[in-house]
């Protein structure tokens, strides 16, 4: 509902300057939801590896759901299922905090460890 009403809130202002053809701008990054997969490209410096891994990160995503066959469906009663549930949330958020910071040294590191 947010989008339909409200398209720009959530948008970047540097979006909204008038482009130059001439110069690249100085920060080039994607929006907020795509941070995390941008955070992922951007870690491995060859493009197919890159690709690959962004491929594998989705598929993790679409194949963990059907690894859980268990009749108890909840995680109240596994530990460990919660604390990786909460690694896996914890490192979605490091990626899309690095996705949207700048390309220096610090930073690729920190990606390339949550990646």
């Amino acid at each position: 509902a947010l989008a339909l009403f409200s398209p720009n809130l959530l948008g970047d202002p540097e979006n909204f300057t008038p482009a130059n053809p001439l110069v690249t701008p100085p920060h080039i990054k994607p929006e907020w939801y795509f941070l995390f997969a941008y955070a992922i490209l951007r870690s491995i410096p060859n493009k197919l590896g890159g690709v690959l891994a962004l491929a594998a990160s989705i598929l993790v995503l679409f194949l963990t759901p059907l690894l859980h066959t268990s009749k108890l469906r909840s995680m109240t009663f596994r530990p460990i299922s919660q604390i990786l549930f909460w690694a896996l949330v914890t490192n979605v958020l490091i990626l899309t905090w690095v996705g949207s910071q700048p390309v220096e040294h610090p930073f690729i590191i920190i990606g390339q460890l949550a990646s």
